[in-house]
């Protein structure tokens, strides 16, 4: 009997280690089998990873559409701007057509054009020079660089001049804040801020007489004007200036009704306005820059292509290259 119940233990134990055993073969091979789908996972996260890397390089798409940005009706810069690119042409009749495509975002001062370029890359503008700053970059015209020099010397021939719009019967004050606009203090203030004045213009020899003046008009003629009533009230504080700013058709408009002293454009007077008893006097010369957002590769558009692009015959930046 104990040797047949030795037996029995032994064959038992047998069966117990074989159990065993095949437990752990199943284990490793459980484990090895998902070592692979790691491997995978991993793999997967890596690729995700480059092709996000690659798609955070991605560089100014010139085949994007352009968005061209364009003053509102009555601005003295959109005036002379469509007249010195060819935009605006005569019809049949004779008469001046706008030719500025019906695309164009349109925006109401020259702060909010530089604004609008800025958020867009790929939008492009235009501006007075002398508001120009580094958060848009003004391109070359025909070759040549939009500066104070290229305008003094006619390289650069998109310019037009600052005029201010004035009825006869103007207040002691209001004329001696002229006659201080026209001399050489207030021509070197037109320097100074970057736009073309006379150079030969003679001291200010005015009497400082006390009275309010309101000036309104140009948007673009407003940040020197500011600039000028400033130095202006220096000499002569006995001085009220009143300072509206809106487009240069207002400021014609407000000169004719007697509402202003002083008017501003930044463009011609029209021959209908002239008829209106008012006369203008050019006070300063400004560009006109054609601005793109920074990260535009455009440094250089002929007279042409920008016409092109404002009546919207040329839509794209790749078409421009």
């Amino acid at each position: 009997m104990k040797r047949i119940y030795a037996i029995l233990c032994a064959t038992a134990m047998a069966v117990s280690l074989a159990g065993c055993a095949s437990t752990a073969a199943s284990s490793v091979a459980s484990s090895s089998e998902a070592a692979p789908a790691s491997t995978e996972t991993s793999t997967s996260t890596a690729a995700s990873s480059s092709e996000a890397a690659s798609s955070a390089s991605t560089g100014f798409d010139t085949t994007a559409p352009i968005t061209v940005v364009t003053r509102e009706d009555g601005s003295g810069t959109r005036g002379a701007f469509i007249e010195l690119t060819g935009v605006e042409e005569k019809d049949a009749s004779g008469n001046k057509v706008d030719n500025t495509t019906v695309d164009a975002t349109t925006v109401n001062s020259t702060n909010n054009v530089m604004m609008t370029v800025a958020a867009d890359e790929t939008a492009i503008g235009y501006i007075s020079l002398g508001s120009l700053n580094d958060t848009v970059t003004a391109v070359t015209v025909d070759g040549n660089a939009a500066t104070a020099a290229g305008v003094k010397d006619g390289s650069y021939t998109l310019a037009r001049p600052f005029n201010i719009v004035t009825k006869d019967g103007l207040s002691e004050v209001a004329q001696d804040f002229i006659d201080y606009i026209m001399s050489a203090e207030g021509q070197t203030v037109i320097n100074n801020e970057g736009y073309i004045g006379n150079d030969a213009a003679t001291a200010y020899a005015g009497t400082a007489p006390a009275g309010k003046v309101v000036v309104s008009g140009s948007s673009s003629v407003s940040p020197v004007m500011e600039k000028l009533i400033e130095a202006y009230k220096a000499v002569n504080t006995s001085a009220e200036i009143e300072l509206q700013t809106s487009d240069s058709t207002t400021g014609v408009n407000n000169a004719v009704e007697g509402t202003c002293d002083i008017g501003m454009a930044s463009r011609e007077l029209k021959d209908s306005e002239k008829e209106q008893g008012v006369t203008s006097t050019a006070i300063a010369m400004d560009g006109i820059a054609v601005v793109v957002n920074n990260a535009n590769p455009t440094a250089n558009l002929t007279t042409e292509q920008i016409k092109s692009i404002y009546t919207g015959e040329t839509t794209s930046w790749a078409d421009v290259q």
